[in-house]
């Protein structure tokens, strides 16, 4: 908050709370377009649909991740 309201320079929330800075800027960015959406009529209720699909993508991500974790730990250990 204290990046998008302008309080404190970016270098400075940077230095105090140990984040890289293009990583506050990515945030303040995202944040800034979201926005828009929180105060938006009738948005409070995401759409399942899309809830379901993110959901699906994530599971995938994560057997993908899992299986290449294994991978490399058996090719760690020959």
């Amino acid at each position: 908050m204290e990046a998008i309201r302008g309080d404190k320079t970016v270098a400075q929330l940077s230095s105090q709370c140990g984040v890289h800075a293009s990583q506050i800027n990515t945030w303040k960015k995202i944040a800034q377009e979201r926005l828009v959406e929180a105060f938006e009529r009738g948005s409070s209720q995401p759409d399942p649909k899309k809830l379901e699909a993110r959901e699906d993508h994530l599971y995938q991500q994560i057997g993908k991740l899992q299986v290449e974790v294994e991978w490399l730990r058996k090719k760690s250990k020959a």
